[in-house]
């Protein structure tokens, strides 16, 4: 996560932009390789195997957040005890999927951004209308084509591999573009995204990690400790477990363990 990696992803982000603006063309003929005429279907849709490996790449990408999840859960249920997880980390990863393949993916773009599917398109025997990345006014209404929410999530698998031990980094950071390429060219077979799509998806997920990274652990201004976020998360909770306490009984003293008495 260093300003290289940014400044790659930005140049990739726009050479894509504007390769793809000036001959949106080039979107139809990759989608076409996955797209069989005589059928006019997109064959992979169908297949059993390529269903399963797409439902495994979310299990594999959520799996990476379950730890996260589950201890802030157990501090909130326990503020007086420590977190089982670095608080850091907990941080971390549910901001950035939160935002990456959440807010910016479904919430927003994919809402309000109307590009169609592969599928749908008359090109590939839909009924509407193709339109270029940077164009949203296509004619889906609902959780349209730009940019692609499976893409984001596999390759928010980068958040995870930014806090692998240095050495194991670099195998880390190429598994999970490799994860994300992998699971993005399945969605582009399925007829569920164009190229552009996928690659939006993966070039904004690692431009929030990488902020998010420099925020939560590089730039001294902003950068914090995981024993702060620990005694936020006791001060946020403690009120409520100490009402619990009251109403079910047994003292709100850290060294207490049992709320059923």
């Amino acid at each position: 996560m260093n300003r290289t990696g940014l400044f790659i992803a930005l140049a990739l982000w726009l050479v894509i932009g504007v390769v793809f603006g000036l001959y949106p063309e080039l979107d139809l003929k990759l989608a076409a390789l996955f797209f069989d005429p005589q059928t006019k279907t997109f064959p992979l849709k169908s297949s059993d195997w390529a269903g399963f490996a797409r439902d495994a790449a979310m299990w594999v990408s959520w799996a990476f957040v379950l730890p996260s999840l589950v201890a802030l859960v157990v501090k909130m249920i326990r503020p007086d005890r420590p977190l089982m997880v670095s608080g850091r980390a907990i941080v971390f990863l549910l901001v950035t999927i939160i935002l990456s393949a959440g807010i910016l993916t479904n919430l927003t773009f994919k809402t309000y951004w109307g590009r169609p599917r592969p599928v749908v398109v008359t090109e590939f025997a839909g009924d509407q209308q193709f339109v270029a990345w940077w164009d949203p006014r296509g004619g889906c209404a609902r959780n349209c084509s730009f940019f692609s929410g499976e893409g984001a999530t596999a390759f928010w698998t980068l958040a995870p591999a930014a806090l692998a031990p240095p050495a194991w980094r670099p195998l880390a950071y190429a598994g999970a573009v490799v994860f994300g390429a992998v699971t993005s060219g399945l969605r582009m077979a399925f007829g569920g995204h164009f190229f552009t799509d996928v690659a939006t998806a993966g070039l904004v997920t690692f431009v929030v990690i990488w902020f998010a990274y420099a925020l939560i652990y590089r730039w001294p201004r902003t950068r914090f400790s995981d024993e702060a976020v620990d005694a936020a998360l006791t001060r946020l909770n403690m009120p409520a477990y100490r009402l619990r306490k009251r109403l079910f009984g047994g003292k709100t003293g850290p060294g207490s363990v049992d709320l059923s008495h």
